[in-house]
């Protein structure tokens, strides 16, 4: 295999950064042996192995099975799934490709699709998968994990551990008092206008940046914990004023969670979203390091298989229900899917940020989870439909296939079950 490239990894973009947090005291709880040989320190070859996660050339089999190779924590599924029933067939709209019809089957390989799934009503209408990928097969969600954040957050709250978004963040966590993050509130930093002093730019060699740093250091080698970065960090905005896409801010919030609940992430996730999800498998988080030390990775690090990542999308747009039980507080997913502008260039799209969620075109009201490389869960409230895609997106994506796939997700929402 061809080594990525220091300069591929810099234009790979924000979202190659998972996020974690320094360690909390071990419970005592069950600790699968695969987790602890799967996060012993790395070898040279597996550390060679984890630089090719994004080498374009296998990079549709890299995003899968990724507890193969980095350090892992699971979450286990529930006994019984909740069903995800079937609901027709629908027949796909017209699909664009570089301003060309083409077939579905064209735009699916143009647009470096390994898995697609449409559920309307709670129901699947299209299902397909590529590459040799299947129902079981998990795939990684890269920073989807981030509305992931978002849900525990908004659980967190009602249940009183959080007492208020507006709280400073050291209230949690008195290390982050010193720094940008001392004066940042849990708001802040869920729409990433934490003020922190960190680019999402990946240069390597003799100077790295603090991204790159933390990437190699953190997910590469597990030696270091990734959340300590954030420790004194040095501000670039007033909290608030700007927003800064930061999956340092990410971890952050995951620091917050383990210290305000006592509860390592991987454990929240299982207890309060994956079993009430009725998920139908297993799935994981990535990991900074070995058992007892490392973290789970909650800015960019879940895994699950495609269905569970349409129930999770399901559950978003049924306003936090799952069937009849509310599992996320009433409001929340409101609350997550309120957008205010980015900033960004009008033809770069995504055009407006919430709480750790994309507005990723101007359909009304519609709002998406969004990983690097082209992970999308993309939630269309008026028509009640939620579409996944998992792809594997080459570190320089050809320009358009962002626009081409979301005018072709309007498109599948917008087109009636015959």
């Amino acid at each position: 295999m061809t080594k990525l490239t220091p300069m591929l990894l810099r234009v790979a973009g924000a979202a190659i950064l998972i996020a974690g947090a320094p360690a909390l005291a071990q419970p005592d709880e069950t600790v699968t042996e695969a987790e602890v040989v799967g996060s012993l320190p790395p070898s040279p070859a597996t550390i060679a192995m984890r630089w090719q996660l994004l080498n374009p050339e296998v990079n549709a089999f890299t995003f899968r099975n990724t507890q193969e190779v980095l350090a892992f924590r699971t979450v286990a599924a529930p006994e019984d799934a909740r069903p995800l029933p079937h609901g027709g067939d629908l027949v796909l709209p017209q699909a664009m490709l570089a301003g060309q019809p083409v077939s579905y089957d064209a735009w699916a390989e143009g647009t470096f699709t390994n898995a697609l799934l449409v559920l309307r009503d709670g129901k699947i209408v299209f299902e397909d998968y590529r590459n040799r990928m299947d129902a079981a097969t998990p795939h990684i969600g890269f920073s989807m994990t981030k509305t992931i954040t978002a849900m525990l957050i908004g659980q967190a709250l009602d249940r009183g551990e959080i007492a208020s978004l507006d709280d400073p963040v050291s209230r949690y966590v008195p290390a982050l008092a010193d720094g940008a993050y001392g004066a940042a509130t849990i708001r802040n930093v869920l729409e990433m206008r934490s003020g922190a002093a960190i680019e999402e730019r990946y240069d390597f060699g003799e100077n790295p940046s603090l991204a790159g740093r933390i990437h190699e250091t953190a997910i590469i080698r597990n030696e270091a914990r990734f959340a300590d970065f954030a420790v004194g960090i040095d501000q670039r905005s007033e909290p608030g004023a700007q927003f800064n896409y930061a999956t340092l801010d990410t971890a952050v919030l995951g620091w917050v969670l383990e210290e305000a609940t006592g509860r390592r992430i991987e454990d929240l996730m299982e207890e309060r979203l994956w079993q009430p999800l009725g998920a139908e498998a297993g799935a994981h988080f990535l990991a900074d390091g070995p058992v007892g030390t490392g973290r789970a990775l909650n800015g960019m690090g879940f895994n699950a298989v495609l269905r569970d990542w349409g129930r999770l999308g399901q559950m978003l747009l049924d306003e936090g229900k799952v069937g009849a039980d509310q599992v996320l507080p009433v409001g929340w997913t409101a609350q997550m899917s309120t957008m205010k502008p980015t900033g960004m260039p009008a033809d770069a799209g995504f055009p407006g940020y919430g709480l750790q969620t994309w507005q990723v075109d101007n359909e009304p009201g519609a709002y998406a989870a969004v990983g690097l490389a082209g992970q999308l869960v993309y939630v269309h409230p008026e028509t009640r439909t939620v579409i996944v895609k998992l792809s594997y997106y080459p570190p320089v994506p050809p320009e358009g296939v962002d626009a081409d796939v979301l005018s072709y997700f309007a498109a599948i929402a917008r087109k009636p079950m015959q």
